[in-house]
C-alpha cells in the first residue's frame, strides 16, 4: 500500500504499525532531515546550496587543491550554520526509535552530526565527517573542532602541525570516492534489514540512492518521507511528502500507544 499526502491517521498509524514489527530496521538520513535546525539542503528552489552556486567550482576536489581560500570561503557561512545547529524533532524520534529497539543504525547522507548530538549510536557517515581533518600532503589526521574554532572566529585557514599544508575537512567533496568502510557496511545493513526508513532524502545522489533498492530487493519494508518525490515512492509501503520533522514524532507517539495496547 502506498499512501500519499494529506498526513492521515491511516497513514500514520500504517507506518508505526511496520516499525512496531521491525527488528532490524534501518534509517537513511538526508539533507532534508536537517532544514529544521537551519541547515540548508542542496536543491530546494531559493533556499538550496546550489541555487546560486555551481558545486563543482566550490565543493570539488580541484578547487580544494587549486584554490583552498576559494573553498573555505564558500565554507565558512556553512560551517557556522552546521556547529551551531541542534538537533530538531526528526532527530530526535530517530533516537527514540533506536532507544525502543527498532532502529538498529542509522545510514547518514550529512555531515552536521546532529544524529550523534540528539544521542543516536551506530551512525554511518557515508559522506565524511566534520569531526576530523586531513593534510594532503603528510596525511596527518587532527580532531577538527579546535581548528574549525579558530576559523569560524576570526577566518583561520587550518594548516597542518607537522608540515603548514592546508587540512581538509574530511568531508568528502566533489571528486572524491566516498569512505570505503562505512560505505561498505552500509551496503551490507541495507540488503539485511527488514525496514528502511528514508528521512529528508531525495534519492537523487548516487551511490548512497541505490541502497533502499538494495533493502527492498531483500524483503525489507520501505518508508519514505521526503517532501518532494522520489524514484522509489511506487515501491514504498507508506509515503509521507511532508517535513520529517512533523511526519516522524507523530508515527513515534502512535508508535508508544500500540506499545501499550
Amino acid at each position: 500500500m502506498t499512501t500519499k499526502p494529506p498526513l492521515t491517521f491511516q497513514a500514520i498509524h500504517s507506518a508505526a504499525e511496520i516499525i512496531r514489527k521491525s527488528k532490524r530496521g534501518v534509517v537513511l538520513s538526508g539533507a532534508g532531515i536537517s532544514t529544521s535546525s537551519g541547515i540548508p539542503d542542496f536543491r530546494s528552489p531559493q533556499t538550496g546550496l546550489w541555487e546560486k552556486i555551481e558545486p563543482l567550482e566550490v565543493a570539488s576536489f580541484f578547487t580544494f587543491r587549486y584554490d583552498p581560500i576559494t573553498f573555505y570561503r564558500w565554507l565558512q557561512p556553512l560551517a557556522a550554520q552546521i556547529f551551531s545547529a541542534q538537533p530538531n524533532p526528526a532527530h530526535q524520534a530517530i533516537t527514540t526509535l533506536q532507544k525502543l529497539g527498532y532502529i538498529q543504525t542509522i545510514i547518514t547522507q550529512n555531515v552536521d552530526g546532529l544524529h550523534q548530538k540528539a544521542g543516536s549510536k551506530n551512525v554511518l557517515e557515508v559522506h565524511g565527517t566534520f569531526k576530523t581533518m586531513t593534510c594532503p600532503a603528510c596525511f596527518l589526521k587532527v580532531a577538527a573542532q579546535p581548528y574549525i574554532a579558530a576559523f569560524l572566529q576570526d577566518g583561520t585557514i587550518p594548516h597542518c602541525p607537522n608540515c603548514g599544508s592546508i587540512l581538509k575537512p574530511d568531508v568528502i567533496l566533489f571528486g572524491e570516492q566516498m569512505p570505503y568502510q562505512p560505505w561498505l557496511k552500509a551496503q551490507k545493513i541495507s540488503r539485511r534489514c527488514d525496514l528502511m526508513i528514508v528521512a529528508g532524502s531525495s534519492l537523487e545522489v548516487l551511490p548512497v540512492a541505490s541502497l533502499p533498492m538494495q533493502a527492498i530487493e531483500n524483503g525489507a519494508h520501505l518508508l519514505i518521507i521526503n517532501r518532494t518525490p522520489t524514484y522509489l515512492d511506487v515501491r514504498a509501503d507508506v509515503v509521507f511528502s511532508d517535513d520529517v520533522a512533523t511526519v516522524l514524532p507523530r508515527i513515534v507517539e502512535e508508535l508508544l500507544s500500540l506499545r501499550q495496547e
